[in-house]
């Protein structure tokens, strides 16, 4: 199996971050539990990663950079 891309693999968390916020959100909203799933809380997920996509790149370039650096 590949070997996932720094960028990406640092991004997934945040994601999935993204993901438990908006679950647990939409649920206050309606007063109910919703899924992850649900079409609201993809819609609202997608349009945040949207909107934030190019600063997650950006962030996680720099941390797979600093990472991958030599120590001096």
């Amino acid at each position: 199996m590949p070997a996932l891309d720094p960028v990406l693999s640092h991004q997934i968390p945040v994601i999935r971050k993204i993901i438990q916020d908006e679950t647990w959100l939409e649920g206050e909203r309606r007063g109910c539990q919703v899924r992850p799933d649900d079409q609201v809380v993809r819609e609202r997920v997608c349009a945040i990663v949207l909107r934030v996509g190019q600063q997650l790149r950006e962030a996680a370039s720099a941390h797979a950079i600093l990472g991958s650096a030599p120590a001096e």
